[in-house]
């Protein structure tokens, strides 16, 4: 498998996109981007272990309600660092709202062993009015959409008269359209060598 991997998946209200890097067995970095689909949010949270111990929490909020917590811990899992910034002040959190973020950790990593053992891979890039896609990395690819997700491509790209970027998985089971937004996905995108 390779060290730098990226899948997500359909959750009840939005969409979760997941990159990992795995540069050793010993450390593990996860970003998941949660994009919700009724709201113009953009949740992205960063973790980190170590030697099989969570390390660090980084999540941004970007939209009406700007936020961000940071959470840091020792190698015997004990905070060493918190900060929660809201758009105009700074507090603390609470002992419950930390174990969220610890237990939220251990969940995404979880998801994310199991989206890559089912060999489940994201794909972002700017959809073409030939149906191909300019992927993010560079290159083409034509996915297998069926009827209703390129009718629903196409509708958001009329819509909208601005270029389509679009967010798929591929797995041995098919395809399945994940995102679709005039917002460019590939600036979103980490680089394996500078996550």
């Amino acid at each position: 498998m390779p060290d730098f991997t990226a899948s997500g998946y359909l959750a009840d209200r939005g969409a979760v996109r997941i990159w990992r890097k795995t540069p050793s067995p010993q450390s593990i970095h996860l970003q998941t981007v949660y994009t919700p689909f009724t709201e113009p949010v953009t949740e992205t949270t960063d973790y980190q272990w170590q030697e099989g111990k969570l390390i660090s929490v980084e999540r941004k909020i970007v939209g009406a309600n700007p936020e961000s917590v940071t959470l840091r811990f020792d190698q015997s899992g004990r905070l060493s660092f918190m900060q929660r910034q809201l758009a105009n002040r700074r507090e603390a959190l609470t002992a419950d709202a930390i174990a969220l973020y610890q237990f939220d950790a251990g969940r995404m990593l979880t998801i994310s062993d199991d989206l890559l053992r089912g060999r489940v891979r994201l794909l972002q890039g700017e959809w073409m009015p030939s149906g191909a896609v300019r992927l993010c990395g560079g290159g083409k690819a034509s996915p297998g959409f069926d009827s209703n997700a390129v009718r629903y491509i196409t509708q958001h790209q009329q819509g909208s008269g601005e270029p389509l970027s679009i967010a798929w998985l591929e797995a041995p089971g098919g395809t399945q359209l994940l995102l679709a937004t005039p917002e460019d996905l590939c600036q979103q995108q980490p680089q394996a060598d500078s996550f």
